[in-house]
């Protein structure tokens, strides 16, 4: 799912999003996209680590989505860039007022 030009996206207010789980610095914006069924939140990954999301609560009241960064283990060679990536996720409903919670996770793959 890739996200969609800026003019049809909208905004998710920053009250509406909660990223205490979330590193110091880490990007925290989030907006919606088909009539609020998909949500885009701003991944951070970089060297030789990738980010994803996982979508992994749909309450009433809020949506969690975690973003799994995946690193290689050795590391080996990486380069010392961050990069921002858009991550989609498919809600069943609309988001509406529900909140959104963002939490990060870092995963060590074997080389």
């Amino acid at each position: 799912m890739q996200p969609k030009p800026e003019q049809e996206r909208t905004p998710v207010a920053e009250s509406a999003i909660d990223a205490t789980l979330l590193p110091k610095g880490y990007p925290k914006k989030v907006w919606t996209q088909d009539n609020g069924m998909v949500v885009v939140a701003t991944g951070q990954e970089g060297g030789c680590s990738k980010v994803h999301a996982e979508l992994t609560e749909q309450a009433a009241d809020h949506i969690k989505i975690v973003f799994v960064e995946e690193t290689p283990e050795p590391p080996g060679i990486c380069t010392m860039d961050l990069r921002y990536p858009p991550l989609a996720v498919q809600l069943n409903a609309p988001l509406d007022a529900r909140k959104v919670v963002l939490e990060q996770r870092d995963v060590k793959i074997p080389r």
